[in-house]
């Protein structure tokens, strides 16, 4: 008589074994990775932030010391390869403004200047724009000013030149000088309407002494400051 075969005893699958624990060498190795990464990340964070901050909303006066002072002069290069001085402009009242393309508040006044300098150039305003582009070329910037149409003199920066004028902290700065080339006043940031800066515009022109050049040697002047 056959005997009935018995079922195989279960047998429970076995736990999977537990990974011997990190030594305390390693985790403190990760960690420090962990922590250096976080530190780099912010780090490359606040110095973007930092440097797209230049652009408070609303303007505020530049340290009053420089009102009266001769306006410091500079050797730039204009889009041309040209090099321009500050001084070039004795007997014209000027309008001196530090920006950027990535600026906002810059971009946003830009058709004001535009504006402003085909008005009054005739009666002896310079506006100059001076660039603070650290990472754009003078292609792109000469791009930049093309599409926004800009009928003045665009100077590029350097850090010496923001220098001589109390390190320009913020963008936009604009200062305004007149025919003598003396500083009479500066603002910073944007302002809330185009008469504040036609104010200003009015009072450099008539601060001074009257400049010796014709109207028509003036419109001249303005258009060869063109940067098409």
């Amino acid at each position: 008589m056959n005997e009935t075969p018995q079922p195989d005893p279960y047998v429970p699958p076995s736990a999977p074994e537990e990974p011997p624990p990190a030594s305390p060498e390693k985790v403190k190795r990760v960690a420090t990775v962990f922590a250096v990464t976080v530190i780099v990340i912010s780090a490359l964070i606040f110095f973007s932030v930092l440097k797209h901050a230049k652009a408070p909303r609303e303007p505020k006066p530049i340290d009053s010391n420089f009102k009266g002072k001769p306006a410091p002069d500079f050797a730039l290069k204009d889009l041309s390869g040209r090099t321009v001085h500050l001084s070039d402009y004795r007997g014209k009242a000027v309008v001196l403004n530090f920006w950027a393309s990535w600026c906002a508040p810059c971009k946003a006044e830009m058709p004001w200047f535009v504006e402003l300098q085909k008005q009054y150039g005739p009666q002896g305003l310079a506006i100059v724009g001076v660039s603070l582009d650290d990472d754009a070329t003078p292609e792109q910037i000469a791009k930049f000013v093309q599409r926004m149409n800009v009928n003045y003199t665009i100077l590029l920066g350097k850090d010496d030149t923001a220098k001589l004028y109390g390190g320009v902290d913020a963008l936009p700065t604009t200062f305004y000088i007149d025919r003598n080339g003396t500083l009479l006043d500066v603002t910073m940031g944007l302002p809330s309407e185009r008469e504040e800066i036609e104010d200003n515009v009015k009072r450099t022109l008539a601060s001074g002494k009257t400049s010796q050049i014709s109207p028509a040697a003036s419109t001249a002047a303005s258009v060869g400051g063109d940067q098409h």
